[in-house]
């Protein structure tokens, strides 16, 4: 199919601008590096803005109290919703259990919950009125249903959220290409709409690519960045291959299926059926994860459709407090940088950018990258661009060596660890002299569970991957923690990991997790939790 030139997919961001701010590619920077002077801010008055002509040099003000930089906008923006990134951040986790309920599902289990059959067949008879999709009743459709319903009913609830930020996205890019709207759900069977999710055999991202396929498709896989995360790449990526499945099976259902364990055993299991091409009638002659895989697609388009009449609340999130935009970079550029320089928290980077692995923004020339940040945020960068660039120039100019050389160094260093027979994540990182936060964030893992044969990619101590921390603080260095009169949280009704780690500056969520052994996300009030890596 013919791709249609398109405008990065502004719906993105949920709200369309008239104006939108794009970098142009060429485009120099007006300042010298040695023109940027970094003055702390006892040194100037108390009503000046951030950045300053003073001889006609650019400065930025640096916070004495802290590694922050406090640049302005011009205008007054729009004040980000830190909840809803929250919402998005905390449901990272979710994936496994969706991954889990599609692969070890049992069609012949039984689950209580109160749904009146006859009332099921004629709500499944009306949904399969308006989509091309075949949503019949059966025993098997039935019994995923009320498991969504009783086992998995957090975890729809939380999808009725989520999917706010991303289906306006997917419902443009179906529409491009011809695809039934409905195929959105796809999103949250594949990956419990995680950009970041990474399945036992390496398939990645909202629609879990594998390697081949996403670079058969564009998508592309480097040491700084993989595209597979990318929400816009990969839904048009996704779009393109279910319209060559359709292409083949001229059946949704069944293009489904070969989404799911490719076209090959689909062709298979019809040959072994006797020539059906119904899916129900070829389900018992595919692999075990896609029978599970139709029905649980059908089952969630049903909860979305249904959600009020089972009492899932629809919380409606106000546009105007997750406003995005993007903007191509001109240099390279770090999350850190970012971070230090516009006033944004490296995991809200995360979110908004999954694709970049390194949380490093690489610039390559005739390649595109681009940023994407709250409207409010991205009114500070561009305002503040010039000064921006010639600040990271300097400071990566500074560093003993470049970060690309850094990268080159631990991928060098890298190792492939093979999980044997009574291993855990605490003794593998001890042997290597790593933690097992730092495991668990080199392999995508979302729990301490592994498996006999699962490859691990290990940074061990001392080589470029791994970032030394120092055990012992001096009080001068307390900022990079909680203050030393704030060692220990007791947690409260309604605390998460996110709202402790913002009341807390230079305290993050995988530091509330590591000093203080949490695995999961649910906090029970009354805890002590520690706000440093201290004995007490």
């Amino acid at each position: 199919m013919i791709s249609k030139k398109n405008k990065l997919l502004a719906i993105f961001s949920l709200l369309v601008i008239p104006t939108p701010i794009v970098a142009q590619e060429n485009d120099s920077i007006a300042v010298l590096v040695n023109e940027i002077k970094i003055i702390e801010a006892k040194d100037i008055p108390l009503d000046t803005t951030a950045i300053h002509i003073i001889e006609n040099q650019l400065v930025l003000l640096q916070d004495g109290n802290k590694n922050e930089y406090n640049l302005q906008d011009n205008t007054k923006a729009a004040k980000y919703d830190s909840l809803w990134m929250k919402t998005l951040y905390d449901n990272a986790a979710l994936f496994d259990d969706m991954y889990q309920e599609v692969t070890e599902w049992d069609a012949d289990k039984l689950y209580e919950y109160e749904l009146n059959t006859d009332t099921l067949k004629l709500r499944l008879q009306r949904l399969n009125q308006k989509t091309p999709f075949n949503v019949v009743y059966n025993r098997s459709l039935e019994n995923v249903i009320k498991s969504f319903l009783t086992r998995k009913r957090d975890l729809m609830q939380r999808m009725l959220v989520t999917s706010q930020f991303y289906f306006p996205l997917f419902e443009e890019e179906l529409d491009r290409h011809d695809i039934p709207l409905e195929m959105k759900y796809l999103a949250i069977v594949e990956s419990a709409l995680n950009p970041k999710a990474r399945s036992r055999v390496g398939a990645t991202g909202l629609w879990q690519f594998m390697y081949g396929t996403g670079k058969e498709h564009g998508l592309d896989v480097t040491s700084y960045v993989d595209e597979r995360s990318d929400p816009i790449k990969s839904t048009k990526a996704a779009c393109e291959y279910l319209n060559r499945m359709y292409g083949v099976f001229n059946d949704w259902d069944l293009t489904l299926a070969a989404y799911n364990s490719g076209p090959g055993n689909v062709n298979k299991a019809i040959r072994r059926s006797g020539g059906y091409k119904n899916y129900w009638n070829i389900r018992r002659n595919l692999p075990r994860e896609t029978a599970g895989y139709v029905p649980a697609f059908l089952a969630t388009m049903y909860i979305f459709e249904y959600a009020d009449e089972h009492g899932l609340k629809r919380q409606k999130v106000k546009r105007p407090y997750f406003e995005t935009d993007t903007i191509q970079v001109k240099s390279l550029i770090t999350f850190d940088q970012i971070s230090k320089l516009v006033g944004i928290s490296v995991e809200e980077l995360t979110v908004l950018n999954p694709s970049y692995k390194l949380k490093v923004i690489p610039f390559i020339k005739k390649k595109k990258y681009s940023l994407r940040l709250p409207k409010d945020v991205m009114g500070k960068f561009v305002a503040n661009e010039a000064a921006i660039y010639a600040f990271v120039e300097k400071e990566l100019k500074s560093k003993e060596s470049p970060l690309s050389a850094l990268v080159k160094a631990a991928q060098k260093n890298r190792i492939r660890y093979r999980v044997r027979s009574g291993d855990i994540l605490g003794t593998i990182a001890q042997r290597h002299g790593v933690r097992v936060s730092q495991i668990k964030n080199w392999n995508g893992l979302r729990s301490n569970n592994l498996r006999i044969g699962q490859r691990l990619t290990i940074f061990p101590r001392g080589s470029a991957g791994v970032r030394a921390t120092p055990k012992k603080r001096t009080k001068s260095s307390s900022k990079a923690v909680a203050s030393q009169d704030a060692k220990v949280h007791t947690v409260k009704s309604g605390d998460s990991l996110w709202t402790i780690s913002r009341k807390y500056p230079g305290v993050s969520i995988e530091n509330l997790r590591e000093w203080n052994g949490i695995s999961g996300k649910n906090l029970k009030p009354g805890t002590k939790l520690k706000l440093c890596d201290c004995s007490s």
